[in-house]
This record gives structure tokens, sequence and C-alpha cells, in this order.
């Protein structure tokens, strides 16, 4: 989740795809990101605020933390098992998905691991994610996740690496919560609503991304089936407020389908679907 549009949780169409534009008096409510002692989450109001790193840009979510993100991690507070019904990473669990990344066809291919990784004093569950364009690997991810005892999904960093030509170019992006400041954040509320936006990730200058509920009753047909009580987020990033793009989830599946609507073109839809246990 970081400098291409991200693939689980974040499909992919391009990395780090998150920003997202609103008026500027648009008031939402902000899911922070901390986990008290008694497991639960706070949650505090903002309104949309303009950001000005990029010329022209327009008005985008502000989180209403100031930059001063700090949410209280205790590992007492997450479970064993991702078993949210939106973002279920249950051992075995498989997705494939196929689309376009601007004018190229992409394939992502998403598997929830038996190996687990300690971050933070949380045993995650690690993701592979792998992304290809034209028949090329282009991207390979280990994603962590952990789901706190409320049902609030929780991104704790990841190891990425993009390649060309069959080599390792870049492992930019990668993070760990924890490690020189970096901090985790939630990717998929416990009870969606319309109008909260939550930071999924935090690595000051190198990984931002923020999502905002859109929908929460919807429905949705792709390659692998016709859904219906599916969620729309909309996701982007203060690093390129340009991007922006839509994805959707069913319960039960998880992610269907992933769009860039703003900052380049791309698409990336559920035609392959493997449960784990």
């Amino acid at each position: 989740m970081s400098t291409r549009p991200k693939s689980t949780g974040p499909i992919s169409t391009g990395r780090s795809p998150h920003r997202r534009a609103l008026a500027a008096t648009i008031g939402l409510s902000f899911l922070f990101a901390a986990c008290g002692n008694d497991g639960d989450t706070s949650a505090s109001t903002t309104t949309a605020a303009t950001d000005t790193s990029a010329p022209g840009a327009e008005p985008v979510v502000d989180p209403g933390d100031g930059g001063n993100y700090a949410p209280q991690i205790d590992p007492a507070d997450f479970v064993d098992r991702i078993d949210n019904p939106y973002m279920s990473f249950l051992p075995g669990t498989r997705w494939v998905y196929e689309g376009d990344s601007d004018g190229e066809p992409e394939r992502i291919e998403i598997v929830v691991l038996e190996d687990t990784r300690e971050v933070m004093g949380i045993n995650a569950t690690i993701v592979r994610d792998t992304v290809y364009v034209a028949g090329e690997l282009v991207e390979d991810t280990y994603d962590w996740y952990a789901q706190d005892r409320n049902g609030n999904v929780w991104y704790l960093g990841e190891d990425s690496k993009e390649y060309e030509n069959g080599k390792v170019t870049s492992a930019a992006g990668s993070w760990e919560g924890g490690v020189d400041g970096a901090l985790p954040g939630i990717v998929m509320p416990a009870d969606p609503t319309p109008g909260e936006a939550f930071r999924q990730e935090y690595y000051a200058g190198e990984a931002e991304d923020m999502a905002e509920i859109l929908e929460v009753e919807t429905s949705l047909t792709v390659p692998f089936g016709a859904f219906d009580q599916v969620i729309v987020t909309e996701d982007w990033t203060p690093l390129e407020p340009e991007t922006i793009e839509h994805k959707y989830y069913a319960p039960e599946v998880g992610k269907l389908r992933e769009e860039k609507v703003a900052g380049g073109e791309g698409f990336a839809e559920l035609i392959e679907y493997t449960p784990g246990s």
C-alpha cells in the first residue's frame, strides 16, 4: 500500500491508489484507529480540508488528527482469526482478479498463507499479493494483517518488491508497524458506515493510504458472480491526491472489484475465489 495501488487491503491497478476528493463543506466521521485496553475503537468527527501538497489539487479528507496519528496498540486486544465478513483472511483463501492497467492486461493473485509474523507483539496473518501486467510479474508483496476483538481488520505492514524483466527494481513502500515511526491502520471496520473515513496505514512520506465508506447496500455483478449487500469505499492518499479508487466488497467473499475513477485508467475484478478455513 504505498507507491502503486494496492491489491488486498487493499486489488491493484497500479500501487498506492488512495486519494479522495471532497467538497470542503462535507462533514465526515473519522474512525480513529485507536484500540484501548478494553478493545474499543474511539471515533471523532472531522470535516474535509484543502490539501495543498499538489498544485491545483481538490480538497481531500482531513483525518482530523493534525498529522499526530497515534493509535494505542495492545496485543491483548487482538484475536487469532481474521473473519470480518467483508475481509476474511482465513488460511488457504485465494482470490484471482483480472482487468486492465493503463491499457495493458493485468492479473492479480492473492492467497492467505498458513505462516504468521509477529508485528508489535501481534501474531499477524500473512497474505501474499502478486501482480502481473501483460503476463510479466511486476509486484510481489507480503502483507501483514490482524483483527481486533471488536472485528476491525488492521494493516500492520508489508514487504513489497517491484519487478522489471524478472529482477527486483524497488522495495519502496515496504514498512512495518512500530519500526522507524510506521504505524498500523484499519483497512476494514467491524461495522462499515457511510461517511466513515480512516487511515489504513501511516509511514510518513511513504505509505499514507486512507479510505472512506461510501455505500453499504449496493449490488454488483463481476465474472465470479452477482452479489448484494456490497459496500463501496473510496481510497486515496495525500501523497498522490489526484488519484482516486473505488473498491467493492461482498460479505463472505471480500473484494469484488477495484477501479480507478481519477488519476489514470484501470480496473480489476474477481474471476476466481477459493475459501479457506
